[in-house]
């Protein structure tokens, strides 16, 4: 039987979410990706009087640990098993409107890290799965076992950004032929044989970047976070505010691109020959560059380390 450790959850630049997501007394907010719920606490805190929490995840035991610790702000938060790009289903369902603000931490838990059982980290071995949501049809043992060896190794460069992601491939058919990867210390293991000792090797583990490829693929959080922020203006009034903290370079290059796009005077497509939208920018940019947390934070929550803060201010039509 697998042991199930519980490590406390820290929430990344809370000070700095706080800030950029402006809460009021009284506003309507989503902690879209709810997790341990230390946003959503603090939030609810900050916009009391009468503020008001929609939390989502889709992970069904952090909605179920979530609903126990916000418990006494009863009717004043609803917590829901479901993915942020499902919002404007919930809202609709909710019949509440747009929102004054969204926050979405998009990495992973330290109750997901910390749990072998759940399969993402290589520090506790256990189960190869790293399914945020337990009925997505694939876990990583799946994608390592079944997919072409360039195939997988398109997917580890592309997602991982690891540049030994042919050397793995290879490493990882030829294995899979004897016996087929069941375990999480098995799959890091063998990275650590095939990828050679460098500099970086001494700073991450040399496993990193290839169980990051497949925790991203399993859970398509790329697709899932493009699909988002194709309709999460549509879920903010005049003045709210969207803030996403991102922990990769892929998913930051997609919320960078994006916010930038909305904040343009002109949006019409460059060989148009007259603007059509007025030129006037759906949002402002609230950071004009990512913000990262400072060494203070960093030592004592080493999670941090790479997280990206950026924020938007929807503009009034």
């Amino acid at each position: 039987m697998e042991s199930r450790p519980t490590q406390a959850h820290v929430p990344v630049m809370l000070d700095e979410v706080l800030r950029w997501l402006g809460c009021r007394a009284g506003g309507l907010y989503v902690d879209g990706t709810v997790g341990g719920g230390g946003y959503a606490e603090a939030i609810l805190e900050a916009s009391a009087p009468g503020g008001r929490l929609i939390a989502l995840d889709w992970d069904a035991e952090a909605v179920d640990r979530v609903k126990h610790r916000l418990s006494s702000y009863r009717d004043r938060v609803i917590v829901e098993r479901g993915s942020f790009a499902e919002l404007p289903v919930v809202l609709a369902r909710h019949e509440t409107g747009p929102v004054d603000g969204i926050v979405l931490d998009l990495g992973v838990s330290s109750f997901q890290l910390s749990d072998p059982c759940r399969g993402f980290s290589f520090v506790h071995d256990g189960p190869l799965d790293m399914r945020m949501d337990q009925s997505l049809p694939r876990t990583a043992a799946d994608l390592v076992n079944t997919l072409p060896e360039n195939d997988l190794a398109d997917l580890i460069f592309r997602l991982g950004e690891e540049k030994w992601s042919r050397r793995i491939a290879r490493a990882v058919v030829s294995r899979r032929i004897e016996r087929p990867f069941r375990r999480t210390a098995e799959l890091a293991d063998l990275i650590s044989y095939t990828v050679p000792r460098t500099r970086d090797s001494r700073r991450i583990h040399p496993a990193t970047r290839t169980f990051q490829a497949l925790r991203i693929a399993v859970n398509r959080e790329l697709e899932t976070l493009e699909v988002f922020l194709t309709d999460v203006l549509d879920a903010l009034k005049p003045g709210g505010r969207l803030c996403i903290v991102a922990f990769h370079s892929l998913e930051d290059r997609i919320i960078k691109h994006r916010f930038r796009d909305w904040a343009k005077s002109c949006r019409c497509p460059a060989n148009a020959p007259v603007c059509k939208c007025q030129g006037r920018p759906l949002v402002k940019l609230l950071t004009r560059k990512a913000v990262r947390p400072g060494e203070e934070e960093v030592g004592a929550n080493p999670r941090a380390r790479s997280a990206r803060l950026r924020a938007v201010e929807k503009q009034s039509p």
